[in-house]
């Protein structure tokens, strides 16, 4: 099947976001103060620019960037993605794994590429809200990005081990009470957004809670089905299979509305702790100094291929809530979720290991 290229720059109709979850939380989070990071679209504007090709945009494949192993949430929404846009644009949309440091050293390396369009980061919810706050690195999240738009949510859920007889969020927080310091939740790592998670539950309920912190999420989650730890706060992703499976019990997700992909689990705020919201996201990036038109063009480009009722509904299957949002909105989003975390993190004195 042959496909016609884009004119050049053209822009699409105008596609909303495909999730009412994901717009009224970007609604929310424009009314919050944006940092640096409503700054962007001004230092876009000011950043030297390339000259752009005569022709259509892209008249070359686009290269991907997940600063992550394969195989993960960020990955398999970036190749669900790629797909489409592969499909709409009738060039090749390449996925590059580039993992490392906690997601720096894909970061940087797109930070540092030419602003050209043809080279993306599909970055996260950890790449560009959490680690700000943990690592000195090479790049600034503001500075050195131009969002283009959020891509997909990925709502965590609490779970526990099916013979887990505090198998609920008001057990969870009774046997917190009874027991100061003894019950346990694991992490992929200190400063991880699972560990973020476990400390504003255990936070906001008012319980000592211990954190047990591992070296990736397949650990972390493995030692609780095994009983040796209570609970984590894994994304949908990772424990969809073993939920179905019998092998993890599901408590409560963490997001502000139940997952699609499984409609009898209770939100956390639902179930008994109520305003208690943690949600990983993941979104497509560009270089700082990407042409404003060239970015509107892609952000719409990629909310067209968000809107297809097959990439959403493989999204879903995964666990996933489908976005899509303007380059604004998701610059917004970021501020929400960073100013966030640095005060979650500043307070508790969270440092990496």
């Amino acid at each position: 099947m042959q496909y016609r290229a884009f004119p050049a720059l053209a822009t699409t109709p105008a596609i909303p976001a495909v999730s009412a979850f994901s717009a009224a939380r970007a609604a929310r989070s424009a009314r919050l103060p944006a940092l640096g990071l409503l700054a962007v679209a001004t230092l876009v504007t000011l950043a030297p620019q390339p000259a752009q090709a005569g022709g259509a945009y892209p008249e070359k494949p686009v290269t991907i960037v997940v600063p992550f192993p394969p195989g993960g949430g960020t990955d398999t929404g970036a190749r669900l993605l790629a797909q489409r846009l592969t499909e709409l644009w009738g060039k090749a949309v390449v996925i590059e794994n580039k993992p490392g440091a906690a997601g720096q050293i894909g970061s940087d390396y797109v930070a540092r590429a030419r602003p050209d369009g043809y080279t993306l980061l599909m970055g996260n919810v950890g790449t560009h809200s959490i680690n700000p706050s943990l690592y000195k690195s090479s790049y600034e999240t503001v500075k050195h990005f131009a969002p283009v738009s959020l891509v997909a949510e990925l709502p965590q859920i609490m779970v526990t081990a099916p013979g887990n007889p505090a198998a609920t969020v008001s057990q969870a927080i009774a046997a917190g009470k009874r027991e100061p310091g003894k019950i346990t939740y694991s992490s992929s790592g200190s400063g991880s957004s699972m560990h973020l998670a476990g400390a504003m539950f255990a936070r906001q309920a008012g319980v000592d809670m211990l954190h047990v912190s591992y070296k990736g999420g397949g650990p972390a989650v493995s030692d609780v089905m095994a009983g040796h730890v209570n609970y984590t706060f894994a994304t949908l992703y990772e424990t969809m299979g073993m939920i179905k499976g019998g092998k993890l019990k599901a408590v409560a997700v963490t997001g502000d509305k139940r997952a699609a992909a499984m409609p009898n689990v209770p939100t956390v705020a639902e179930a008994g702790l109520a305003g208690y919201e943690a949600v990983s996201w993941i979104g497509l990036l560009a270089p700082a100094g990407t042409p404003p038109a060239l970015v509107g063009k892609i952000s719409q480009d990629v909310r067209a291929a968000l809107a297809d009722p097959k990439v959403k509904q493989m999204l879903i299957d995964q666990g996933a809530v489908p976005a899509g949002s303007t380059p604004e909105a998701f610059a917004s989003l970021m501020a929400r979720d960073t100013m966030r975390y640095a005060k979650l993190i500043r307070e508790l004195g969270i440092k990496v290991e």
